[in-house]
């Protein structure tokens, strides 16, 4: 089995703008890059995982979500950073505009859906992985799957947690940083 860097792709790789959805509102955050390169250069797959109520709240359609992901990977690419192994996203949310989408998910953060998902397809052993997030949920969800976390610091760590309809209590991460090219120094470590 594979280890695995997850990764919460708004706040963690490019700027938390609300509903993102167009590739002009991309920010890719700074030494995003050096952290992705370092990361495989280690031998870590790389898998975004990410809510997207985007979707369920009528802003985008799920092929949109997966061409914006397209779009992201390719423009860190062209800077150097070695594509992802994969990208899951959850489209539900407790309030959905669209019927389709008002579900109780096992994919939407803080469940491990998404997470477990990934480990079956690309047999990673979540025990030997990280979860990289900066909102509880993301915390919450790498530690359900039973991965070691680290929690960025981005401004948007302090916000409230976001709807769910599955409980939980504000974890306590195995790692706090302000970046993913610090994540990415502490996972160097050995720490994970």
């Amino acid at each position: 089995m594979t280890r695995a860097v997850f990764l919460d792709r708004d706040g963690v790789l490019v700027e938390d703008t609300g509903a993102l959805v167009h590739p002009s509102d991309v920010r890719v955050l700074p030494h995003v890059v050096e952290a992705l390169i370092s990361l495989r250069s280690r031998g870590w797959q790389l898998v975004v995982v990410s809510n997207q109520t985007v979707v369920a709240r009528g802003l985008a359609s799920e092929a949109e979500v997966i061409a914006l992901q397209r779009s992201i990977e390719a423009t860190l690419v062209a800077a150097g950073a070695p594509a992802f192994d994969d990208f899951l996203f959850c489209p539900h949310h407790p309030h959905a505009t669209d019927p389709a989408y008002r579900v109780a998910c096992d994919c939407r953060k803080p469940r491990p859906g998404l997470i477990d998902r990934a480990c079956a397809r690309h047999g990673i052993d979540p025990r030997k992985s990280v979860m990289v997030g900066d909102r509880p949920t993301d915390i919450a969800a790498g530690q359900r799957a039973g991965c070691k976390t680290v929690w960025l610091r981005t401004g948007r760590h302090d916000d409230a947690p976001i709807e769910t309809t599955t409980p939980f209590e504000i974890p306590t991460a195995d790692h706090v940083c302000d970046d993913l090219l610090g994540a990415s120094r502490w996972i160097a470590r050995g720490a994970a």
